[in-house]
């Protein structure tokens, strides 16, 4: 559990059952330079200094208009987490609201801190359920004794990811449900998923968000940055990703292609970003 504010929204917080592994790494190729990416518009890579000064900023996390999630507005310690199946590969869905209330009541019986029931809500994408978490001591940077968390179940008329494997970012990665299907709700499926992938780098930046365009799908491409350690009096390597969303405009099935596009080598000297040459 993380404490959140507005100034550093951070996918952290929804550590709790976020999905490990499938990140870039260092045996990934990458282009020697950054190149265009076919985007539309047109998408070009910011300078290396650029990609830097945001890697290394730690008041910095997504760009201007990025989703940010209703519970964002408080800067009290508090959980987001979604309900999962039973293998704990994706997130449930469901229209009904008892069936949401057992699982999530299921959810909190099985976990190793419960929480007393506070409430229910729900919007177009979610039910959710709010519950007062109460701990004897501190735990992490959790410094009251109770702390609110709220556990989700999609709505299945939103989104299903029935069958989705949340340790792999390539390949299927749900169905947008939405009638009538646009550019806009693949925007918002991609944007709030990435807060709660987890990938297990120091530093991890949304560059920018932007929309794709094909003759038989919706697209959404975000640009994410991240910063490696490779070792003590070694430079950062700083990845360029894109991970780009894929909605069939028929059938809303959605699929995910996580790719290195470029690569060099940061580190911080005396507080400010450097390129290492």
């Amino acid at each position: 559990m993380q404490k959140r504010t507005l100034s550093a929204l951070m996918p952290l917080l929804l550590l709790i059952n976020g999905c490990g592994g499938g990140g870039a790494t260092e045996e990934t190729k990458a282009p020697a330079a950054a190149a265009p990416l076919s985007a539309d518009p047109v998408y070009a890579l910011p300078a290396d200094e650029d990609v830097a000064a945001k890697v290394y900023n730690p008041d910095y996390s997504v760009p201007d208009g990025f989703f940010v999630d209703e519970r964002a507005s408080g800067s009290s310690s508090y959980t987001i987490y979604h309900v999962m199946d039973e293998s704990g590969s994706y997130e449930r869905c469901t229209d009904s609201f008892e069936t949401a209330e057992a699982w999530e009541k299921a959810d909190n019986e099985a976990r190793a801190v419960q929480g007393y029931y506070v409430g229910a809500y729900e919007n177009d994408r979610y039910f959710e359920f709010i519950r007062e978490l109460a701990y004897d001591n501190d735990v992490g940077n959790v410094g009251s004794p109770t702390s609110p968390g709220y556990a989700r179940i999609f709505k299945c008329a939103n989104t299903s990811r029935d069958g989705v494997d949340r340790s792999e970012l390539n390949g299927y990665a749900g169905r947008l449900n939405t009638t009538p299907r646009s550019a806009a709700d693949v925007r918002v499926f991609a944007e709030y998923l990435w807060q709660f992938t987890f990938f297990p780098y120091r530093h991890k930046k949304v560059l920018d968000s932007v929309a794709g365009n094909s003759a038989g799908s919706y697209e959404r491409t975000l640009f994410l940055a991240f910063a490696i350690n490779q070792g003590t009096g070694r430079c950062d390597r700083i990845e360029v990703v894109n991970w780009t969303f894929s909605a069939d405009r028929v059938s809303g099935d959605v699929t995910q292609s996580f790719a290195v596009v470029h690569a060099f080598e940061a580190r911080l000297a005396n507080g400010s970003p450097v390129i290492c040459q």
